[in-house]
Parts: C-alpha cells; sequence; structure tokens
C-alpha cells in the first residue's frame, strides 16, 4: 500500500486527498484546526438557522470541476439564483449577468454585440477550455485555436480591455468581476481572472451550494472516508518530526508556510522563490442579519446571488489600485452576497444573511464596518434600519484562523502578472517543491484560489503518475 500524507484540509486538500484515494493510496489528512474546510466552512453567528459562509460563496468555476465529480452521490446540491450577478450603479440602471449570454447581452443596449463577440464563443466552448484553464498557464494546451481565441484578451489589462465596451454598465460589469482578483485593473494580464470567471459563469451559472458552502466539505471528507481515507483534525504540524514515513507528501500551505516547514530540505531554487512569494490585499468581512432582506433602489438586485457595490469603472479601478498600494479607500469595493436568493434553507423565517466583504490594504487594523455598510446603503436606503445582527471577520482574524491567509490575504497570495504566468516557483512545475515526494497543493498554484478544489486535483495527479498508481474517478 503507498503511504501518502496530506497537510491542510481546504477544498484543495481534500481534493488532493480523496484524487490519491481513488487511486488506490492510503490517504491520511492532517488539519490544524478543530473544523475540517479552510475557507468552506459555513458558520451560524446569528443563531441556529442562519447559515453564514466564512469564506467561499459563489462557485462559477466548481460546478463543473473535475476534481469535484460525482460528490452528488455524497450530498452536494447546487443551487443557482434568478440573476447571478448584480452592479448597481448611481445614475443608472443597473447590469445584470445571466447565466445566457444572449441574456446578459440583451440588457447592455448598446453593447449586446461585443458581449456576444467576447463572451459567446468560449462560453459554449468551456467545456473543452476548462482542462486548459483551470490548470497552469504555461502548458501544452489540448485545444490551441480554443486556448487562443480564449486567452488572446486576458493578456491586457482589465482597464483597457473595459473600454472595448461603450457603456458604463458593461464596463463596470466587467471590472466588478475582474475586481475579485484583488489585483490592480492596470496591469497587464489583469483581464484574465474575471474574463475565466464569466466565461465559465455563462456556461454553468454561479450556485451556491446547498445547505452552504461547508456542504461541500463534507461531500468531499465522506467520499474520501468512503475510499479509505482518515483525517485528523487539530494536528498543527511545525516540524517534520511531526509526520511518518510517507510516499508523497502534499501541501495545502501557503509557499511561506511550506519553505518554514521544509526549509534546508527544499532545494536552494525553490527556497528563493518561496522566500519571494507575495501576498495580496486583504478582505475584511461583514455579514448581517437582515429582517425582510437588502432594500434595493432597483428591485431587481433583490433576484441577484451576488452584488458588486464599487460604483463606476472609474471608481472601481482607483480604489483597487489604492488598496494593492497600501491605502483604504473611502468607498471600498464591496462584494456582497445573497445566498439565501439561491437556497432560501439558510434563512430563518424573514431574517436573511446577507455576506460582504470590502477589498482593505494587507494587514490592514482600522474597522471597515462603517465603510461596508455605507456602501450598501448607498444602493438601498433604509438598509440599517433592517439590521438585527452585524458578525465581523477582520484581516487578523482570517490570518489567525488560516495560516495560508497571511496579512488578511484569503486568495493566498498576489496574483501578479508573473504569478498567474509562472506560480510560485516560476520556470518549474508549479506542484513540484523539488523535494522528492513534496507538492504543493494550495490556492497558491494554478489554477489559484476558489472552492473547486483544482490545485489539489492536479498535484494529486502528478503524484499519482510518479508513484507509479492509475487514476480513476
Amino acid at each position: 500500500m503507498t503511504d501518502t500524507l496530506v497537510i491542510g484540509s481546504g477544498p484543495n486538500g481534500l481534493a488532493a486527498a480523496l484524487t490519491l484515494a481513488r487511486a488506490g493510496a492510503q490517504v491520511t489528512v492532517l488539519e490544524a484546526a478543530d473544523e475540517i474546510g479552510g475557507g468552506t466552512r459555513t458558520t451560524q453567528p446569528f443563531g441556529e438557522g442562519i447559515l453564514v459562509d466564512h469564506c467561499a460563496g459563489f462557485h462559477p468555476m466548481a460546478v463543473g470541476s473535475p476534481a469535484l465529480a460525482g460528490l452528488d452521490r455524497y450530498g452536494l446540491q447546487w443551487a443557482w439564483p434568478e440573476i447571478d450577478a448584480a452592479h448597481p450603479l448611481d445614475h443608472a440602471a443597473p447590469a445584470l449577468l445571466h447565466r445566457s449570454v444572449e441574456q446578459t447581452a440583451a440588457g447592455l443596449g448598446a453593447d449586446a454585440r461585443r458581449w456576444r463577440l467576447l463572451f459567446g464563443g468560449p462560453s459554449r466552448a468551456y467545456g473543452k477550455l476548462a482542462a486548459d484553464i483551470l490548470g497552469p498557464v504555461v502548458h501544452l494546451p489540448r485545444h490551441p485555436l480554443l486556448l487562443g481565441r480564449f486567452g488572446a484578451p486576458t493578456v491586457l489589462p482589465a482597464a483597457l480591455l473595459a473600454r472595448f465596451f461603450r457603456t458604463e454598465q458593461a464596463r463596470a460589469l466587467f471590472l466588478g468581476t475582474t475586481a475579485h482578483a484583488m489585483r490592480p485593473l492596470t496591469e497587464v494580464v489583469s483581464s484574465a481572472i474575471g474574463t475565466g470567471i464569466l466565461t465559465a459563469g455563462h456556461h454553468d451559472g454561479w450556485p451556491v451550494v446547498v445547505g452552504g458552502t461547508h456542504a461541500l466539505t463534507e461531500a468531499l471528507a465522506k467520499a474520501l472516508l468512503d475510499h479509505g481515507g482518515r483525517i485528523e483534525t487539530g494536528v498543527r504540524v511545525t516540524s517534520l518530526d511531526q509526520l511518518p514515513p510517507a510516499d508523497a507528501v502534499l501541501l495545502n500551505l501557503s509557499p511561506t508556510a511550506a519553505l518554514d516547514l521544509y526549509g534546508d530540505r527544499l532545494p536552494a531554487g525553490t527556497r528563493r522563490s518561496y522566500r519571494r512569494y507575495r501576498y495580496g490585499p486583504a478582505a475584511f468581512k461583514v455579514d448581517f442579519a437582515v429582517e425582510h432582506g437588502v432594500p434595493w433602489r432597483d428591485a431587481d438586485l433583490a433576484r441577484a446571488g451576488t452584488v458588486h457595490l464599487g460604483g463606476g469603472p472609474a471608481e472601481i479601478i482607483a480604489n483597487e489600485k489604492a488598496v494593492a498600494s497600501g491605502r483604504m479607500p473611502e468607498r471600498p469595493f464591496v462584494l456582497l452576497g445573497q445566498q439565501y436568493v439561491a437556497d432560501p434553507s439558510r434563512s430563518r423565517g424573514d431574517v436573511h444573511p446577507v455576506y460582504s466583504y470590502a477589498h482593505v490594504p494587507a494587514g490592514y487594523e482600522g474597522d471597515a464596518t462603517e465603510a461596508i455598510t455605507a456602501q450598501v446603503e448607498r444602493f438601498a436606503p433604509g438598509f440599517r434600519e433592517r439590521i438585527v445582527g452585524v458578525h465581523v471577520t477582520a484581516p487578523g482574524q482570517f490570518a489567525a484562523g488560516n495560516t495560508n491567509y497571511v496579512g488578511g490575504d484569503i486568495l493566498t497570495g498576489a496574483k501578479s502578472p508573473g504569478a498567474l504566468l509562472l506560480g510560485p516557483r516560476p520556470g518549474r512545475n508549479p506542484y513540484r517543491t523539488g523535494a522528492r515526494g513534496v507538492y504543493l497543493c494550495s490556492a497558491a498554484a494554478p489554477p489559484g484560489p476558489g472552492a473547486h478544489g483544482m490545485a489539489g486535483y492536479r498535484a494529486a495527479q502528478l503524484a499519482i503518475r510518479d508513484l507509479g498508481l492509475r487514476a480513476t474517478v
């Protein structure tokens, strides 16, 4: 029997463990916390019956992920809102993102043809494109022409590509989605993550997990246990002396945490790369319990699962630049989730959980609660009067609860042009650490953050080949 270890039980760690177990390896997952899941956990800060996702809350790139294949047998269920995402504006109608390219385009007026041109073909071909998108950027593509068609616009700065559109609505919708990467939108390749999210979303929608994102974690864990795997919680690994002998070790850790653990056992080149690895801006999260829901000025927003509160294109660009440079904007970009719109089981009666987080500078020690509340009130007058509960997770709390979230960076690293193109170990396979039998499988490795589990899946596939096992699903 091949013995393998996975350190960290976030979605990548569990996906890696399940992939190894399906191939016949004996797998043990070690988790420092008392609860598995990392960013894919769900809490009840407002009492029983009101479910709040801790971090990952919307899953356009997870629903079709091969890393999660077959989990419906273990209770995983998806639910879709009527409107995937919305972007309100101060002096114009909101931009509405639907799963359908045609329906989205129809609401963008003069930009209908341009939206179809940019996203129509790639989204129809996403079933083929996903194999190339959900992995390292630099690789031998399976579908080179399709990937070239998709990838050509993504090398542009998002602020520049947004000029392809004529209307404020289309530009704001594109930039608001691209801002998920928490990078300056004037950087080259900054269009990549947003374009990927929109393309995947037009193919699969922006679903939520029924019962909270932790239900995805539970499904992964049940499948792993069913394949003979083991999970141990409350085990914080600080020394290699704690680890039993193993044929392979997969690290669902940030590069700096991997360096702290393995030190001189890593090659000099890897040590240099991991030491230079940079983290990005932080998230300041405020969850609200809201009676009767958010009183949006525009009624369509009440049907949207995700709402981007960033104002117009110029405001989004300026604020993302400020945050990346360490300055806190007066009106930060806020990503707001109304998961209960798709999954009513998250609410208790007419009190609904509203998930929100602002992009703030790395290590931010201030209180952004009022700034976030004001951004919601800006587009939903009377919101304050409906709040019956508030729960805050500051950057320091994110970092204390998850060592991968350095400085409150919930993306496990700055998605700079170099990191996007080359990964955490430039010039080398991003999943290999250079130490024999040791692999990096966290969100620092391609394709990056999300509940899709693909970094774990890719790293496990590599380990399976190295171990001479046979991959199965």
